[in-house]
């Protein structure tokens, strides 16, 4: 099986051709031609965040945002920031209070949103899908709306890949939303935990926050035969920002706890996992 000599996609997640006689997938390809300057995305988030004089930060308790609650309150000096985490449901209780910890700690006000997206996962499990672009989906317009009606222009959030060449987007309502973690390295983000009091939850997959991955990548595992983050987690490797060893680590069949995949299946009123289906 062909694998991409430069990310970590393979003929399962992508078209490969031979170029030059190494291995290139169609996104790799596209990357080399039109490469990013990391320089002019990091500059470019310099000049919009010294207009930033109070924003949302879109705060899942999981370790980006954390990172980006910090540079917005320690770096860039936001005057007013608020820190607002939405628990779709099945947040898992330890990123939850991980949350509110650090928040405390930053001293930035902490505000909690409830809502039900049980639709959501519920269908991903049962189809075998990723759920994770209709949840960010949702959210992001939920914290638009909230952001509006706070009276907020900039949501920043812990993304670490900017918008194609760019930092930041317009979105409705006249609000801005800011990749502040733009082009920053895992090993940047590591760093700057260090300096928080912040655990890590024993959850499967590439998160610290979210109950429903780790069930959603066995189920999508079991069904296609490799991971939904692959997409994801290739573009990281090829923009220089997670090593190849630690993306092929976060790439395998997940392990999931008995306990996680039973509250999971409990919540969402399914009775059991679906082998072979």
């Amino acid at each position: 099986m062909l694998k991409c000599s430069l990310c970590v996609h393979d003929e399962r997640t992508a078209k490969i051709d031979i170029i030059n006689g190494k291995p290139l997938c169609r996104e790799c390809q596209i990357y080399l031609r039109h490469p990013p300057n990391i320089a002019d995305v990091r500059k470019e988030l310099e000049e919009i965040m010294v207009g930033v004089d109070e924003a949302l930060v879109a705060y899942s308790g999981g370790k980006d945002s954390v990172v980006a609650l910090y540079l917005a309150k320690k770096v860039y000096e936001v005057r007013e920031l608020e820190a607002v985490m939405v628990d779709h449901g099945l947040m898992a209780e330890e990123a939850i209070e991980n949350a509110r910890k650090i928040a405390r700690h930053l001293d930035v006000p902490f505000t909690l949103l409830r809502y039900d997206y049980s639709d959501i996962f519920r269908e991903a499990l049962l189809k075998g899908q990723s759920p994770c672009r209709a949840c960010s989906k949702r959210t992001m317009e939920r914290l638009r709306k909230y952001a509006v009606g706070k009276g907020y222009r900039y949501i920043i959030t812990g993304h670490e890949l900017p918008f194609g060449h760019h930092p930041y987007r317009e979105m409705r309502g006249g609000v801005v939303q800011i990749r502040l973690l733009s082009m920053m390295t895992e090993g940047e983000r590591f760093g700057i935990l260090e300096k928080l009091p912040f655990e890590f939850p024993e959850l499967p997959g590439y998160t610290t926050n979210c109950l429903i991955l780790g069930p959603a990548l066995e189920r999508y595992w079991e069904k296609h035969g490799h991971s939904f983050e692959q997409r994801r987690i290739a573009a990281l490797v090829r923009y220089g920002l997670m090593s190849r060893d630690k993306a092929e680590k976060e790439l395998r069949h997940p392990s999931i706890h008995e306990e996680q995949r039973r509250i999971v299946f409990k919540r969402l009123g399914l009775e059991e996992p679906f082998k072979g289906r």
